[in-house]
């Protein structure tokens, strides 16, 4: 068996993602890696992207702005996930107001998680998606203001965690990565680097 860690010891592995949830993920892959912040990059797509394609989009495009970072010896990680449901995207909510809203479109329904991930090197691009279905109970109004008040889940897509209260509670059926819901599709990410 190859071990990530011995298969990349001569590399720099660049996780670009400040999540502490990818972060979390990626050290259970138990890789040496580093965390570089890649500023703000804007989160806009064409519209005529389909639903698996705008993570992959957003994931490399991420990447892309650490191409003055990558020589021989470096490995760029970035990774995208979005909320798909009733053919509308939801993405990381403004403020409170929109995080309630999207709680809302949830409750009691079926919904698709999307992450797509990029693994960058001088020499080679793999890009790559992964889909989680997950349906929530119907949430009561007194349950979703709660947990937008104490979680403030503004950094979240569909403005939730899966890993959190809301999470626990909420989750009545999941088909495909809990990983990948909770932001990084490693099962996927491992098989790539493995044979990258």
């Amino acid at each position: 068996m190859i071990h990530l860690r011995d298969k990349f010891k001569d590399h720099r592995i660049i996780l670009g993602s400040r999540s502490p949830r990818r972060q979390a993920l990626l050290e259970g892959l138990e890789i040496d890696f580093e965390v570089v912040g890649n500023g703000k990059i804007e989160e806009t797509y064409p519209a005529a992207l389909g639903k698996s394609d705008i993570p992959v989009y957003l994931a490399e495009k991420k990447a892309a702005a650490f191409d003055n970072l990558i020589d021989e010896k470096t490995v760029v990680i970035t990774a995208d996930t979005i909320v798909w449901c009733n053919n509308e995207v939801l993405n990381k909510p403004s403020g409170r107001d929109e995080a309630i809203g999207m709680l809302q479109k949830l409750s009691g329904r079926r919904h698709q998680v999307i992450s797509g991930v990029c693994v960058k090197s001088l020499c080679r691009c793999v890009s790559f998606y992964s889909l989680t279905s997950v349906f929530f109970k119907v949430l009561t109004p007194g349950e979703i203001s709660w947990y937008v008040e104490k979680y403030r889940p503004f950094d979240k897509a569909g403005a939730y965690g899966i890993q959190e209260w809301i999470g626990y509670i909420g989750t009545e059926a999941i088909h495909g990565s809990y990983f990948n819901v909770m932001g990084l599709p490693v099962d996927k990410l491992y098989k790539v680097l493995i044979e990258f």
